[in-house]
């Protein structure tokens, strides 16, 4: 069982699995494993803490004082968390707040910024990351769109494809006077968001299979926190896209 998100990407879940049928004769509880509603429950808890957390530097950013601390900090912890959580997933009902509220603090200074330049963009980025959301999860609900072998290749290759630009542009901006296309508002550079942000949420159909199949497969219970890590890390970096995109909007 495979998912082209990269937390996901990797042999927790294939390994977990086997782990469980091994001792599926010992699970007597059904609230042993993991189930839809568990794992839903700790999304929306992992949400509650990124937004109290982004509170933190949203509120610091418009009484004047620099989040830039927090926003580097939150992102560079964040990430090892979700390091930390792919190699030890047993540990993700600690890992998976903690990465809320570090991720929380980039969010709020990210989203503080941008609100500063163009005002009303985030409740507009919000807004697009809710309906999104909804609706790739109705999609997928009602069996609309199905995840497929190809499906699922073709968004694995697609989003390798966006980390791999991203960061060569990003080390060629630090190292060079490189200037990326997709950081000015051409519509080419549009174009590329638009492009990102489809890939994105075609995650969201990937993560929700991946969570469906480890219940089907009676993963342990720790395995929801797994899950709703998994899929937080798709709606941030969904955020992230519909506020670049909306401020190129803003620019034209």
């Amino acid at each position: 069982m495979n998912s082209n998100n990269p937390f996901f990407k990797n042999k927790t879940f294939t390994n977990t699995s086997a782990s469980a049928e091994v001792h599926e004769a010992t699970v007597i509880d059904r609230n042993e494993t993991m189930t839809v509603s568990g794992t839903i429950n700790k999304s929306f808890l992992m949400l509650i803490l990124l937004i109290a957390s982004a509170a933190i530097t949203w509120t610091m950013t418009f009484n004047g004082q620099p989040p830039m601390i927090f926003i580097f900090g939150g992102a560079i912890v964040g990430f090892i968390l979700v390091l930390i959580a792919t190699f030890r997933p047993q540990s993700s009902g600690y890992l998976a707040p903690g990465y809320a509220i570090f991720e929380g603090l980039f969010i709020g200074g990210l989203s503080a910024i941008f609100e500063t330049m163009y005002p009303g963009i985030v409740i507009q980025a919000v807004s697009c990351t809710f309906v999104t959301f909804m609706v790739c999860f109705g999609l997928y609900k009602y069996e609309i769109v199905k995840v497929t072998e190809r499906f699922k290749s073709v968004v694995l290759a697609a989003t390798l494809a966006i980390a791999t630009y991203y960061l060569i542009s990003w080390l060629l901006s630090m190292f060079t006077s490189f200037q990326p296309v997709h950081y000015g508002n051409s519509m080419f550079s549009i174009g590329i968001s638009v492009f990102v942000i489809v890939i994105a949420a075609l995650n969201l159909f990937l993560d929700f299979d991946q969570i469906e199949k480890g219940v089907q497969q009676k993963m342990p219970k720790y395995m929801e926190w797994y899950g709703a890590m998994g899929l937080m890390i798709t709606l941030v970096w969904l955020y992230i896209e519909f506020l670049r995109l909306l401020s190129k909007l803003n620019r034209k």
